[in-house]
């Protein structure tokens, strides 16, 4: 058992996945970092200075009651709240993601028709006279022993 588990474990497939899923994880941070820290505070600014991770939208209030200054305040307070800004922030981490696994995704596929393109040297050539296939290299042919055009 521990062999066959082995086995599975080590095929390209598995370890492939393992990977990308790693870089996937690590990618998936300095999006979050990119959207949270880099992108929308200059949104929020210009907004009116709005930090959209504190907008929310409180459905039951806690005890002690609001209004509550911040989502973790109506958090502790047991509010039921429905935090559309970090929602929002999601969003546009989704976006991002997505798009740079398309541009990915687009690269590779150009690099794989360019592989695709490229045509193969040929390794043969016809025999003028008999008609037959011959290595590319040869003076005479194997088949009718014909003198070979260079």
């Amino acid at each position: 058992m521990w062999g066959e588990f082995k086995k599975f474990a080590m095929r390209g497939n598995v370890v492939d996945m393992a990977v990308g899923i790693i870089i996937g994880a690590a990618f998936t941070s300095i999006v979050k970092s990119l959207v949270a820290d880099v992108i929308m505070p200059p949104i929020g600014l210009v907004l009116g200075n709005v930090d959209f991770t504190s907008l929310f939208l409180v459905l039951k209030e806690g005890a002690p009651a609001g209004p509550y200054l911040s989502l973790a305040a109506a958090t502790k307070a047991g509010a039921v709240v429905i935090s559309y800004g970090v929602f929002i922030n999601n969003i546009i981490s989704f976006l991002i993601v997505a798009w740079c696994v398309f541009f990915l995704v687009r690269g590779m596929n150009r690099m794989k028709s360019k592989e695709e393109e490229a045509p193969a040297e040929p390794t043969t050539k016809e025999c003028p006279y008999c008609l037959s296939q011959v290595p590319i290299k040869a003076v005479k042919c194997a088949f009718c022993t014909s003198e070979l055009p260079a």
